[in-house]
């Protein structure tokens, strides 16, 4: 095979790849595949560096992988701003006109699936992450280059982050389903689900078996000099990414709405999940102008599909136990198709939720479902009763432990903290980013190691030994060491983040330093009465705080011991305007919010979340909304970030 029929026979493959795979429509047989790639490759092995960058013989599959590393995006992957009713779309676009009021929309259907963003440097695919938590996320770019709608070259040279949704089609995720029923596997929920464990397999010859679908949605940080976003998205199309369906540029409200019935009345007929509709303001000068809160941007939203109702019956109330011993009762209803999966639990929220639908067992009810909310009852049939109905007590107990529970009214607690429904859970929360942070002790390690008897609870977390771990599945040395490493950084930790970290109901970071300032290592002794005492600690607080030190005392005591962490010593601020002042911040500011509040805390300045008649300044920037309104209504102080920094010169 010469070099130019070696290409020649790659772009037949990639024509015939892209027709299978991303168009469901084939037009080789398989055997005329798999020849023609088998001769392709055999030329590339003897020619390595003649080997085409976009050879689907790239896309088998490599090296099973131990796990996954962590990889930090060039720029931030934001979520959505939802939004379910023309109303609420009003309201949307109301606000996005406060900075142009000529606006035009750019909308396409919102695939339900997996974000993913892929990184290009000069022209080749150099690396795929997951979502994560939107700054960084898992690197799966051996997977992605199993994936035959992903490009693994683009005609585009600089660097460019492109950003979609890693989707299956519903035949397919059938399909999958049918082979794991037969190979007695646990079958997956829903297509999201099996697009997303599919994207995470460490065997990526399993991901390329899958066929996953990548729908592109947007870019992050990229060079390109485009004034409208469709034209810019127009170009991406033209890299080698699949145009989406249905997708049109309005002005107009009536256009938007005229869209999203469109997709509804057919969203069956989509080969993919869909669960709402993008909208984006199509100038970019517009979108930065308009730009970001802190979870979403001001200049796109997901108008999601309606809720769906069914109709079915409570069979059962099961008592689940959460991080902070909250039990938390849940429906056992009769099996429902809703969206493409079976429902068969409803959540009730809370015991007086029960009592505020008058809800017995064996009652009929609606459910409904819409995106990723959680199946909740919404009316109960009580014409409907036949005299089967029984009804439904408030535990005394906990249903795992047994302890007595603190029932609070609106919450009931199981208070013990080695109760082993609350374990797992409380040892992920201890060492969260947030509060503990210790790298490598997530979710499924949690979960394995309490399954293989390794700890019981957050002091086991400090006894763990390498020879603990070295014949535990995935465990390798480097990985063994990097997790007892992260663990014994965590010692001599400020007293404060150690508190926060036991997962206190009604107990944050704020009142968690509040708490540790005032009393040091006292707070395991303090009462109720010094506690409430505190200034923003309330009796719900102070009593859920004394009775978690009343029943884990010793343990409290031991990982003090454990930790031996820093005391913080109050500093008094020296006299300024905000010294012993209450103060709010609203609005975007020149400075992250976090930021400033950090500074106004060493000032000695007390920083709350709403505004009230005790409120003594509201500092505001731009987008200041209803906090600036209930300031100007209880006449409270409202001044600017500039104005702020004036009082402190």
């Amino acid at each position: 095979m010469t070099i130019e029929e070696y290409e020649s026979n790659i772009l037949k493959l990639i024509e015939w790849a892209h027709a299978y795979y991303v168009e469901d429509n084939p037009i080789a047989t398989d055997e005329e595949y798999d020849r023609l790639a088998r001769a392709c490759l055999a030329y590339e092995q003897e020619n390595p560096l003649l080997s085409h960058p976009n050879s689907p013989n790239k896309r088998v599959g490599g090296v099973v992988l131990e796990g996954f590393e962590k990889a930090a995006h060039l720029s931030r992957m934001w979520s959505q701003e939802d939004v379910f009713n023309t109303q609420e779309l009003e309201d949307w676009i109301n606000r996005a006109k406060k900075v142009n009021t000529n606006l035009e929309f750019m909308c396409e259907p919102k695939f339900d699936g997996a974000s993913l963003n892929l990184i290009y440097e000069n022209g080749v695919l150099k690396q795929a992450i997951t979502r994560g938590d939107g700054s960084v996320g898992e690197d799966v770019t051996n997977n992605v280059k199993t994936i035959h709608s992903i490009p693994l070259q683009i005609k585009e040279k600089s660097l460019i982050e492109i950003r979609g949704e890693i989707v299956i089609r519903k035949k397919d995720f059938e399909k999958i389903n049918e082979d794991r029923l037969k190979n007695g596997e646990p079958l997956f929920a829903n297509p999201r689900n099996a697009a997303s464990g599919s994207l995470r397999q460490l065997d990526p010859s399993i991901t390329a078996q899958r066929k996953l679908y990548f729908n592109v949605w947007g870019i992050g940080q990229h060079s390109l000099d485009f004034k409208r976003m469709s034209d810019l998205m127009e170009y991406i199309y033209s890299l080698g990414f699949v145009k989406p369906p249905m997708h049109i540029i309005t002005s107009t409200i009536e256009g938007i709405e005229e869209l999203y019935h469109k997709i509804i009345a057919s969203r069956d007929n989509f080969e993919m999940m869909l669960d709402g509709m993008v909208i984006k303001v199509n100038d970019i000068e517009t979108q930065d102008e308009l730009g970001y809160t802190v979870k979403f941007p001001r200049w796109s939203c997901a108008y999601k599909f309606p809720a769906v109702e069914k109709t079915t019956k409570v069979k059962q109330i099961i008592q689940q136990v959460g991080r902070t011993g909250v039990i938390t009762p849940v429906a056992v209803v009769e099996p429902t198709l809703i969206e493409g999966s079976t429902v068969e639990r409803a959540s009730l929220h809370n015991y007086d939720e029960i009592e505020r639908l008058g809800l017995k067992l064996n009652d009929e009810v609606i459910i409904i479902k819409s995106g990723d909310i959680i199946p909740k009852i919404t009316k109960v049939f009580i014409e409907r009763r036949d005299g089967s109905e029984t009804d439904i007590k408030r535990p005394t107990s906990c249903p795992t432990c047994q302890s007595e529970v603190l029932d609070e009214g609106t919450m009931i607690k199981c208070q013990n903290l080695d109760c082993p429904s609350r374990v797992v859970n409380s040892i992920i929360y201890f060492a969260s980013k947030n509060c503990m942070n210790i790298d490598g002790l997530g979710n499924k390690i949690v979960e394995l190691l309490v399954k293989e008897k390794k700890i019981s609870d957050i002091l086991d977390i400090y006894s763990l030994k390498y020879e603990d771990l070295e014949n535990l599945e995935g465990f390798k040395e480097k990985k063994i060491n990097n997790l007892l490493n992260a663990i014994e950084n965590t010692k001599g930790s400020e007293l404060h983040r150690v508190i926060n970290a036991l997962g206190i109901e009604h107990i944050g970071e704020v009142a968690s330093k509040q708490i540790c300032l005032e009393f040091g290592l006292e707070v395991v002794n303090i009462e109720y009465d010094s506690l409430v005492a505190l200034d923003g600690i309330g009796e719900q607080m102070a009593n859920s705080f004394c009775e978690f030190m009343r029943v884990n005392q010793s343990l409290v005591l031991n990982l003090i011991n454990i930790i031996n962490p820093k005391v913080e010593q109050r500093v008094e601020a020296s006299e300024n305007p905000f010294k012993g002042k209450t103060v709010v911040l609203t609005g975007t500011m020149s400075r992250s919010r976090g930021d400033i509040k950090k500074e106004l805390e060493a000032l000695g300045a007390k920083v709350s979340s709403s505004v009230s008649k005790k409120t003594d300044y509201v500092i505001y920037g731009e987008e200041a909304g209803s906090k600036y309104d209930k300031a100007i209504e209880l006449k409270v102080k409202a001044i600017t970030e500039e104005e702020m920094k004036g009082m402190l010169i």
